[in-house]
C-alpha cells in the first residue's frame, strides 16, 4: 500500500500487515517516495475517467449493489472507448 507522509504512524502500519498488505509509506521528515507522482495520476486518472459518468459522481443510489453494477459497466464503457480509438489509429 503506498501512502503519504500523513499515515505515518505505527498504527497504521500494523493495520496494513494485519490485513496482508505492505505498508510503503515514507517517514515524517524524509523525502518522498521515488515515482509515487506517476502512481498516483493513473488512479487520479481512473477517478476522472469514472466521474464523467454524472450517476457516479454523485452517488444516487442507496443499495450498494446496483452502485457496483454501475462503476462496473461504466469501466466497461472506458475500456471499449479506448479499445476502439486504439484499433482506429492501427489499421490507418
Amino acid at each position: 500500500m503506498l501512502a503519504d507522509k500523513a499515515y505515518s504512524s505505527a498504527a497504521f502500519r500494523q493495520a496494513c500487515r494485519e490485513r496482508g498488505t505492505e505498508p510503503i509509506i515514507p517517514r515524517p521528515k524524509t523525502t518522498g517516495i521515488k515515482g509515487l507522482g506517476k502512481l498516483r495520476y493513473v488512479v487520479e486518472q481512473t477517478f476522472a475517467l469514472l466521474h464523467q459518468f454524472r450517476r457516479l459522481a454523485i452517488r444516487w443510489e442507496r443499495r450498494l449493489d446496483i452502485h457496483d453494477g454501475f462503476v462496473s459497466l461504466a469501466c466497461v464503457l472506458i475500456c471499449w472507448r479506448r479499445l476502439i480509438n486504439w484499433t482506429d489509429q492501427r489499421s490507418c
